[in-house]
């Protein structure tokens, strides 16, 4: 069992993050001490995981949250689980070949800069 503060040292993601998560219901299984003081274990750490990776994606808290709420439904849920995984690997997807694109007009206009800079420098280079 891991305390906040060891969890925030693992993952980077500060205590008050990993208490919000859990008042909105992302994280359904983090216990408590006799104190009080949130314990999590490897379960936790996996969900802190794959919802770091799911809000680094670009998936918003309402549908994490939907997600949690079938994954505690229980297993006659997993096809409705693995729909919304696909759907949001299509829309990484989509953001990644956006991404190439913008990243393609980026390159072309560095390009012609070279170009003008080398023929501002060197007035006799032809390319």
């Amino acid at each position: 069992m891991n305390s906040i503060k060891e969890v925030t040292q693992m993952t980077g993601i500060s205590a008050s993050t990993l208490r919000y998560y859990e008042n909105e219901g992302l994280l359904p299984h983090v216990k408590r001490d006799e104190n009080g003081k949130r314990q999590y274990d490897d379960e936790d750490l996996e969900w802190v995981h794959f919802i770091t990776a799911l809000r680094a994606t670009g998936m918003p808290i309402v549908q994490i949250q939907r997600y949690v709420r079938l994954y505690q439904a229980g297993d006659f849920t997993i096809s409705e689980r693995k729909g919304m995984m696909l759907q949001h690997k299509k829309d990484i997807e989509n953001k990644i070949a956006d991404l190439y694109r913008n990243l393609d007009k980026i390159n072309y206009k560095l390009a012609l800069y070279d170009v003008l800079e080398a023929q501002r420098n060197h007035a006799d280079i032809k390319i």
